[in-house]
């Protein structure tokens, strides 16, 4: 199974795909996508549009784990990063792949075993879980590896509820 793995962003989306095979996990292609601060909004919602139908043609994922929004005080801030998680979702679906979603605290749950984790034992868990020499940068981009894992675990059981209908 291939999982693209989104972290949401307006200004820096991180991506990042990896292969599972049996209990293995390989990265395939990882980074981000910055938009620069002066452009309008919708140019910068184009370009993570444009950007992520692209990763999607060249990695063809079999599925996308998306990070859920987690609640910030501010709320403009909010809105905006969910827009583009929106945008993310969207270039999803119209590339017919399937879209799952994980709050931070599943993430985190999947990778270390503790839904509380420090950012930094994450990320040290994507490194080892994936053989990589050293922690993917910027934070976005490891976080988008992490969601991918996250999913790579969750998936068989996600699929046995569905078919319950259980969600």
């Amino acid at each position: 199974m291939k999982i693209l793995g989104i972290d949401p962003g307006y200004a820096t989306l991180g991506y990042g795909v990896v292969e599972k095979k049996g209990n293995k996990f390989k990265a395939c292609g990882y980074g981000s996508v910055i938009t620069e601060a002066g452009l309008p909004m919708s140019e910068r919602l184009e370009r993570l549009y444009d950007s992520l139908r692209n990763i999607i043609a060249e990695e063809r994922p079999d599925v996308a784990s998306v990070e859920q929004l987690f609640f910030n005080s501010n709320a403009k801030t909010a809105i905006l990063v969910g827009q583009a998680r929106g945008v993310a979702i969207l270039a999803c679906v119209k590339s017919g792949i399937e879209v799952e979603e994980y709050t931070p605290l599943q993430i985190k749950q999947a990778l270390v075993g503790y839904g509380r984790a420090e950012k930094n034992q994450v990320q040290m868990m994507v490194k080892t879980i994936l053989g990589l020499k050293e922690v993917p940068k910027p934070d976005d981009t490891a976080d988008a590896l992490a969601a991918a894992i996250c999913h790579g675990h969750s998936a068989e059981t996600r699929r046995r509820l569905k078919e319950l209908n259980i969600r």
